[in-house]
């Protein structure tokens, strides 16, 4: 492997860390805040990191597939390294271990926080803390893909490393193409969001750190209730929409806004997404109404809330779902497992997963009935290969593996069994809140430091769709 091509392009995402440390650290000169010099020292170092090999190390046509995985790996890890250090020189609560939970929640989007005071940081810190999820949120890499098109088939080969295989199937075009529809709807639900908020009477800034975590479904916020400080059933709106768009494919998305509208209506993954969150949504509700709240109004509103905010893998909250009865309470751990659709800035296993579950299910039971008929599951009318069947059932089983051994390591260090499985199916679907000491309004800062370290590997696990660290850590044993 050629290590030197490798250093060139991880290269590039670290001036692009910076470009955004630059930006945050202008956000603090301009506030006088205490951040400021935090943030221009990473900023330098980020550059001087990403220049030198950007600069002396000649570009190259071609990568291999053990390169490009190696680059995309590379350049989440680097990234999330690069984060935590304005946190560790600002000081406050962050020591080493909370700056890198911090850092990894923010570019796998989770949305996690140590933080006991996030209205303690500074606006500079703030900003960047949002905008390392909306750098992770679109991806890392296919950020860089769209900042500098002119990879050819380099980019190719990053986006094909980067993006999922369940993803990438449900864009049929090509690669530059696909980057366009990504970065176009990214963006635009960015600025979109961002105006509707301030029309709603959100302040500017607070405003354009919301809309940077809501569209890439990560639900870090500038304040300590979280949604539920500003007390609006108007922007709790806002961003439900917003988070509601967030989770569909953006390629479903693009097809809709340019006029395409029946390609939505047939989308099978689509249907089953929104009527997941709508059952959720009516069986919460008749759930807590009367027993957490009285009128329907108030009910609705927080059943709809919190259902959608997890059922997209955003993170946000309007109430704490700690005090919901047992059954509201396993309805949310259902929705942090499953999370939204592929193509989208979700995580979690990915209704598209579950679609092809309930498929091969069907596929099962119509062979044991017909022992020798020849059965295809299929999904809008396009047979689905054994192969994809394959892979998507041993990802779940993976992935539920991962956070019941995630969950066993967590309760061997003291903690209560329902922190545990929340905190770890939380951090492994990127979602964030979970339950017990992990709760909606609470915090990670009370789990150990080793279970805050398992904890960001499950983060890394999941935004990475486990084989994808997986088969980093496995390079040598390629051929």
């Amino acid at each position: 492997m050629r290590y030197h091509i490798v250093l060139r392009y991880v290269g590039i995402i670290l001036l692009i860390n910076a470009a955004f440390l630059f930006i945050s650290a202008i956000i603090s000169f301009l506030k006088g805040d205490s951040a400021l010099f935090p943030l221009i020292y990473t900023c330098l170092i980020a550059a001087l990191f990403g220049a030198f090999p950007f600069i002396f190390i000649p570009p190259t046509e071609e990568i291999s597939i053990k390169e490009g995985f190696t680059i995309v790996v590379s350049s989440w890890l680097l990234s999330c390294l690069i984060g935590m250090i304005p946190y560790v020189l600002w000081g406050g609560e962050f020591t080493l271990t909370n700056a890198w939970f911090e850092s990894v929640s923010g570019f796998t989007t989770t949305g996690s926080s140590i933080l006991t005071n996030i209205e303690a940081l500074p606006d500079g810190l703030l900003f960047w803390r949002s905008a390392t999820q909306w750098i992770g949120g679109v991806g890392i890499i296919i950020f860089a893909l769209s900042v500098l098109p002119s990879m050819g088939k380099i980019g190719m080969m990053l986006y094909r490393s980067e993006i999922s295989p369940l993803a990438a199937a449900n864009f049929r075009y090509q690669t530059r193409e696909t980057l366009r529809i990504i970065m176009t709807v990214y963006v635009g639900l960015t600025v979109a969001e961002t105006i509707a908020l301030v029309a709603c009477g959100m302040s500017l800034f607070d405003a354009i750190n919301h809309s940077f975590t809501t569209i890439a479904t990560g639900g870090f916020s500038p304040k300590n209730l979280s949604v539920a400080y500003y007390r609006s059933p108007q922007i709790e709106t806002i961003i439900m929409i917003f988070m509601i768009l967030s989770g569909i494919n953006f390629g479903l998305l693009f097809l809709s806004l340019s006029g395409k509208l029946k390609v939505l209506l047939r989308s099978t993954v689509l249907r089953t997404y929104l009527i997941m969150l709508f059952a959720g949504v009516v069986l919460v509700a008749v759930n807590i109404h009367g027993a957490v709240y009285g009128g329907w109004g108030e009910t609705i509103r927080h059943a709809a809330f919190q259902v959608i905010s997890i059922g997209t893998s955003t993170g946000f909250a309007s109430t704490d779902s700690n005090i919901w009865p047992p059954f509201s309470q396993m309805l949310i751990v259902f929705f942090t497992l499953l999370c939204a659709c592929s193509g989208s800035t979700s995580g979690g296993i990915k209704v598209d997963r579950a679609v092809l579950l309930w498929h091969a299910i069907k596929k099962r039971i119509t062979k044991v009935q017909h022992t020798h008929a020849v059965v295809k599951a299929k999904i809008e009318g396009i047979a689905i290969d054994d192969d994809v069947l394959e892979a998507s059932l041993l990802y779940i089983i993976l992935y539920v593996a991962i956070v019941f051994v995630s969950s066993l390591l967590i309760c061997f260090m003291g903690i209560d069994i329902m922190t545990a499985f929340s905190a770890s199916a939380a951090t492994m679907g990127n979602v964030g809140p979970g339950f017990g000491l992990v709760g909606s309004v609470s915090n990670f800062g009370n789990i150990p430091e080793i279970g805050k370290w398992i904890l960001t590997g499950d983060m890394l696990l999941g935004r990475l769709e486990i084989f994808g660290l997986l088969l980093f850590f496995l390079l040598r044993s390629w051929k």
